[in-house]
């Protein structure tokens, strides 16, 4: 297997805080690769020196492999508002295009059409009028249609839907790319990723396998550390009493003793604290609620002619976790702009919305952080106990506001929110630019949160783990209630559609039967094959050419699993693949027949 990147002795600093010194690793061939770390400890700059859009600090080496190409997705994606979506990514691909000859440059068009629908977008929209969501789809586009053998990417689901996301966690997991990407998306990575890399304290590692090996992994690396911390401690117990003895037992030949003393004390020193960090007492308390939160009768929303809620009555609970889902677009963040009592411009409202006396709300928006860039972390939060749980150390306290990270400053952002203590929290797309640790923190913090909670995020781990019903916008103004997780709701939506399916043809098996009852002289009609819209005829093309490489990666498989020359590891992991490869061969073999009939 080819190794696709060296990385040799990179380091990175802004000022005196040192983001990462000396790191090292090496990427091969087929590696899918999710990097962990807190946010402010360098991520980005890393994607960015790799992807050539930065340099490190020290004279390091960042080498690919001879002739691949490299594809790189930032976490912010810039572009010219007045160019449509198909000239912006013509203009930023034209390095690739310029390679092509005309048939090539041809195939490269129809397969940014043809991902552009995919992800319902048209090549004629302007830049300037999409949201932050299509944005990413437009850059996505750019990167998935060049096909390139190395993906380097960050954050690649902010702001994307949750279709969006499966979309892109579909063609990403059956493609055979290697990548290496920053996600907070803890179901993405399950399902893109083979490996999960972790840069902590100057330091890389890695672990095979999916999210729930690398947390058992890594507690056993840090058990296995504080074991040795604790053995280095009883050395340096002895080596006290042996310094502490008599002066004639400190002189001659024992002095390398008294030499290393020292080196033994900075080592027993050294405690390794995880980041699972539990929730005092205190920490999660909500102010005094009554029994009345926010009650909704017959409400309506409609703006600029676009209906956004219709008719919708409910009374929300003390204590009840709510999550709120659907595409981007269908009114979910003007839905709780009404709830808060928020501005919603020149719209229309019908209906009434009653809000409990006693009431308080802490809103965590996606847009509109402003905070005293001269203020230090603790002059903006003035609890050293809520900063020491969301991963603010004492010696962060009189850091500079203006000096930290994104993710950071969001991260600070959500504090200045749960210090005040409301009774109801609504959390708009919390998820977004906090790193996997401070998720699970707050996650913690979320489940012992004794208020109400309103959750809009795409995130469906953090859905799965805290909402117990979700209201489901399905656009038009339409919401409707279901009691679980995401999770339950997608495998409900398919189990639906799957029923759906099997009447359909179930009737029409039926209806056939009745006619030719009816008229046993006469022959069965042909089948009429329908007509394939241009989107179908796009997927019927990519079905087809999935199935080909699928054929080619089963039979590859096939021929290692039979030679049996390689070890058990590695017969395993092929077996594993060659299952997932033949169900979605028959995946697509079935939808293929189903647009043909």
């Amino acid at each position: 297997m080819a190794s696709y990147l060296q990385v040799e002795n990179l380091s990175k600093s802004y000022g005196p805080k040192v983001l990462f010194e000396h790191i090292a690793f090496n990427i091969n061939e087929g590696d899918k690769i999710a990097l962990i770390a807190p946010n402010g400890t360098g991520k980005t700059s890393l994607l960015r020196i790799l992807a050539g859009r930065d340099r490190s600090d020290s004279d390091g080496r960042v080498t690919f492999l001879k002739q691949i190409r490299i594809a790189f997705l930032e976490q912010e994606c810039p572009f010219d508002a007045d160019k449509s979506i198909f000239e912006q990514i013509l203009a930023e691909s034209q390095p690739l295009i310029a390679s092509l000859d005309e048939d090539g440059r041809f195939e490269y068009e129809m397969r940014v059409t043809r991902i552009l629908t995919d992800f319902s977008l048209s090549g004629e929209q302007k830049m300037g009028e999409l949201s932050g969501g299509e944005v990413k789809r437009v850059a996505l586009t750019r990167m998935l249609a060049s096909e390139a053998d190395f993906y380097i990417m960050d954050e690649p689901t902010n702001h994307l839907d949750t279709d969006a996301i499966e979309y892109l966690e579909e063609r990403l997991s059956h493609s055979r790319c290697t990548l290496f990407m920053v996600t907070h998306d803890r179901y993405f990575l399950d399902r893109v990723c083979n490996t999960v890399m972790e840069m902590d304290r100057g330091c890389i590692y890695t672990y095979r396998g999916d999210y729930e090996n690398y947390l058992q992994k890594r507690q056993e690396r840090i058990d296995n550390y504080n074991a040795e911390t604790d053995r280095v401690r009883n050395i340096l117990r002895r080596e006290l009493e042996w310094i502490h003895a008599s002066p004639c037992a400190r002189t001659g030949k024992a002095k390398y003793r008294k030499d290393a003393f020292q080196e033994i004390k900075a080592r027993a020193e050294q405690v390794y604290t995880t980041k699972q960090i539990s929730i005092d007492a205190g920490v999660g308390v909500a102010s005094r609620l009554g029994s009345k939160i926010i009650d909704c009768k017959d409400v309506s929303f409609f703006y600029d002619g676009k209906c956004y809620l219709s008719h919708f009555s409910y009374n929300f609970r003390r204590g009840e976790r709510v999550g709120i889902v659907g595409r981007n677009g269908v009114g979910k963040s003007t839905f709780i702009n009404l709830l808060a009592g928020s501005s919603v411009g020149s719209g229309t409202l019908e209906g009434v919305i009653e809000r409990g006396e006693s009431l308080k709300i802490g809103w965590y928006r996606q847009e509109g952080i402003s905070f005293d860039e001269n203020q230090t972390v603790l002059e903006t939060v003035n609890d050293t106990r809520l900063l020491g749980r969301f991963l603010f150390p004492h010696d962060m306290l009189e850091n500079k506001v203006g000096r930290l990270s994104g993710g950071e400053k969001r991260r600070l952002y959500l504090l200045t929110i749960l210090m005040r203590q409301p009774n109801l929290l609504i959390l708009d797309e919390p998820t977004n630019d906090l790193d996997i640790v401070t998720l699970n923190i707050l996650e913690e913090y979320l489940l012992t949160f004794a208020g109400t909670l309103i959750i809009v995020s795409h995130d469906r781990h953090f859905l799965d783990r805290l909402a117990e019903h979700l209201f489901v916008f399905c656009g038009d103004g339409v919401v409707k209630d279901f009691i679980g997780g995401y999770t339950q709701y997608r495998s409900y939506l398919k189990d639906y559609e799957a029923q759906r399916r099997a009447s359909e043809a179930a009737a029409k098996s039926k209806a056939a039967a009745a006619r030719a009852a009816s008229n046993p002289a006469l022959p069965p009609p042909p089948p009429q094959k329908k007509k394939l819209s241009w989107k179908e005829q796009r997927e019927v093309e990519s079905l087809e050419a999935d199935m080909e490489r699928l054929q080619e990666e089963k039979a590859e498989l096939e021929g290692l699993l039979s030679a049996g020359t390689e070890d058990y590891a590695k017969i395993r992991e092929c077996s594993e693949r060659y299952e997932a490869v033949k169900n979605a061969l028959d995946e697509a073999e079935m939808r293929w027949l189903e647009l043909q009939i």
